[in-house]
């Protein structure tokens, strides 16, 4: 091979082989991604997140991660994905994790342990974008509104190809107070709702959204999506909705993406 092809096979790969790591509050997964297709090209590893979920520790057990996915290219760029509110690469909110991460230098931080180019983004704006680039709303105008639905409620929003960073939409006020606690999954299992009883508490909380924004799809994640026929027929929407397609693949690969792109419109 000459040097010039060589050089261009390296570009290449540079370009299109990143690692995604989504971290969370029991656990810490992790992949090597092909940004062009989404294709992980190693299985997914994940390790328990460290009790407390202090920063020192977190990164020590991501750095574990990384060397755990073997032969990663030297320049490749890492996109870590989080459960806070990041602006400009500090965390500004923390949840399920020490409150030391909030107003914390994160990205400087995890760059200096791993030696390595970090882009850190909130885990609902990578799921949400890794959906729109390759899964359930690839090819789609318009507002559209991810949804995790778990312990608590995450949100993405897109709008023609340009990704709105830290919409913290499940804290919207309905009936004068925080609705999250109502109508996220974990209300479900907490008062032991049917599923015709929980899906009325989203119903109030999506009608919300559609008076508010008006968006064109919404998109439904987090680990209740798996059960999506029980609820999908329950809700009365002028919104269409559908669930996500790459379930937890999507925090890994939408932070890989995010890491290549430097971007927050869709390439």
């Amino acid at each position: 091979m000459t040097e010039s092809a060589s050089e261009s096979t390296e570009a290449t790969q540079s370009d299109t082989v990143a690692v995604g790591i989504d971290i969370g509050g029991t656990g810490i997964k992790g992949a090597i991604v092909n940004v062009a297709t989404g294709e992980l090209l190693t299985d997914r590893k994940k390790l328990p997140t460290p009790e407390g979920g202090e920063p020192d520790a977190i990164v020590a057990t991501t750095k574990e991660l990384l060397t755990s996915l073997g032969d990663i290219p030297a320049d490749a760029s890492v996109g870590i994905c989080f459960p806070a509110v990041v602006r400009h690469g500090r965390t500004m909110s923390a949840a399920n994790v020490s409150k030391k991460w909030i107003g914390f230098e994160a990205e400087a931080l995890f760059e200096k342990e791993l030696g390595r180019d970090i882009t850190f983004v909130n885990d609902a704006d990578a799921a949400g974008y890794a959906e729109v680039t390759y899964g359930a709303a690839k090819g789609r105008e318009g507002l559209i509104i991810l949804t995790t639905l778990g312990t608590g409620i995450g949100t993405a929003l897109i709008y023609n190809g340009v990704l709105i960073p830290n919409a913290e939409l499940g804290h919207i006020q309905i009936d004068g107070g925080d609705y999250e606690p109502k109508a996220a999954y974990s209300a479900k299992e907490r008062e032991d709702l049917s599923w015709k009883k929980w899906a009325k508490r989203l119903n109030t909380y999506y009608h919300e959204l559609e008076a508010l924004l008006s968006p064109d799809l919404f998109i439904v994640g987090g680990g209740v999506s798996k059960n999506y026929g029980d609820f999908f027929p329950l809700l009365e929407l002028n919104t269409e909705i559908v669930v996500a397609e790459l379930r937890n693949n999507a925090g890994i690969m939408g932070a890989a993406r995010l890491s290549t792109t430097k971007s927050l419109r869709l390439e």
